[in-house]
């Protein structure tokens, strides 16, 4: 997992890894090593005897939020650390990956039953920084007027024609949604819980690229009916009229992706939208976002293969005809949901400083589903709440429309 991070982040240059793009993105050398510094804090200082710190600023510099850790440098300003340098940070994970080995080779059952669960979230939140590295990366590079690729030898998806769209019916009923509890999974999954979902109808794949397109040349961005009021003010304050990553080209769209500028793939989900952008467009069409409880029901029947990071495309790619009636459930977009952001019934934040890292985020946020093609191999499951405020737009964030029956 660690050795991971490292291979993503290396066609990045020096100069590359230190920039911050805007508050909402951290720099690549940023997310390296703050991987770190979640081992060195949670495990290390208090588990490993006679651990010594790599550098003792380093608490302070790549502490992200976690309050009963103590200060740290501010978010906004993780872009103006042009040190320590992306070599020295290179040091700091060998440091802490030799500590953390001495710690697995030396712990005792006690010890270990203690600490074991610290790990695997650890690795978990390292896969989840991976995904941020190639998004915020890719945000970086898009300001760049020169349109540099972060690879240039990504191979290109294949060019196919998406699937033709399809409704999916469910009776619905009292269901019952959440983690069961075998594996692993974030504390926000749980508890399984019931809940009641009416019958309705979910599109077979997510909206293509072509058929956004459409809701644009439209002048969709230009029509408030369509808009929530935060969605409509937030159009007009950024001069929104089209997804973040599209680029005109002549009477169409290039698309700016990790492999730099490319032709528009009509056939491919639409991503790097807001939820805003996804409601409008669904509204357009006279349909909604689904719930994520409705989204999880129809997950239990799809195939959990998808176009993940361990693809190799690092973009979303058109639905093919196998797999199922239900396509691109997991991978190629996020999928934004209508759900807000909330508490499962029952749920209680762990004790101590790691009891931060979801629950406290549980308002102004929405639920999205599903995964997306920079997410790594294996990361997602039916249950796994990802969320944004609904103005974000630079992960690979699409939708999926959804009907009453």
């Amino acid at each position: 997992m660690r050795a991971e991070t490292e291979r993503l982040a290396a066609p990045l240059s020096p100069e590359d890894q230190a920039i911050q793009s805007m508050p909402d993105a951290s720099p690549a050398k940023w997310h390296r090593a703050h991987t770190s510094w979640f081992f060195e804090t949670f495990v290390l200082a208090p588990h490993l005897a006679k651990y010594e710190p790599f550098d003792p600023a380093y608490g302070y510099l790549f502490n992200s939020y976690y309050e009963a850790v103590g200060p740290r440098h501010a978010r906004p300003q993780r872009g103006m650390l042009s040190r320590p340098s992306a070599a020295e940070i290179s040091d700091y994970r060998a440091h802490v990956d030799a500590a953390v080995i001495r710690f697995v080779e030396s712990a005792d059952t006690a010890t270990w039953a203690r600490v074991g669960d610290l790990l695997t979230l650890g690795l978990h939140h390292e896969q989840q920084h991976q995904e941020l590295l190639l998004t915020d990366a890719r945000h970086m590079l898009s300001l760049n007027p020169m349109q540099p690729a972060y690879r240039a030898d990504l191979p290109t998806p294949p060019a196919r024609k998406a699937c033709a769209l399809d409704w999916i019916g469910f009776d619905g009923g009292m269901i019952e949604i959440g983690h069961a509890g075998n594996g692993f999974a974030f504390d926000n999954e749980g508890p399984r819980h019931k809940t009641y979902v009416a019958p309705y109808r979910l599109a077979n794949r997510p909206v293509t690229n072509g058929e956004y397109r459409e809701f644009v040349a439209a002048g969709g961005y230009a029509q408030p009916e369509h808009w929530l009021s935060d969605g409509w003010a937030t159009v007009q304050a950024e001069r929104w009229t089209k997804p973040l990553y599209w680029r005109a080209d002549g009477d169409g769209f290039a698309e700016f992706t990790l492999g730099g500028l490319r032709p528009l793939d009509e056939n491919a989900p639409v991503s790097s939208i807001s939820l805003y952008e996804a409601d409008a467009y669904a509204k357009w069409k006279g349909k909604r976002l689904p719930t994520e409880a409705e989204w999880e029901v129809a997950a239990g029947h799809a195939s959990p293969d998808g176009n993940d990071a361990g693809e190799g495309y690092l973009h979303p790619i058109a639905a093919n005809g196998g797999d199922g009636p239900l396509k691109q459930m997991f991978g190629d977009v996020w999928e934004w949901t209508q759900s807000a952001y909330a508490p499962y019934p029952g749920f209680r934040a762990a004790k101590g400083a790691v009891g931060e890292y979801n629950g406290k985020f549980m308002i102004n946020q929405s639920v999205l589903r599903g995964g997306s093609c920079a997410t790594p191999a294996g990361h997602v499951r039916a249950t796994y709440r990802n969320f944004f405020p609904a103005s974000a737009r630079w992960q690979f964030s699409g939708l999926r429309l959804a009907d009453e029956p």
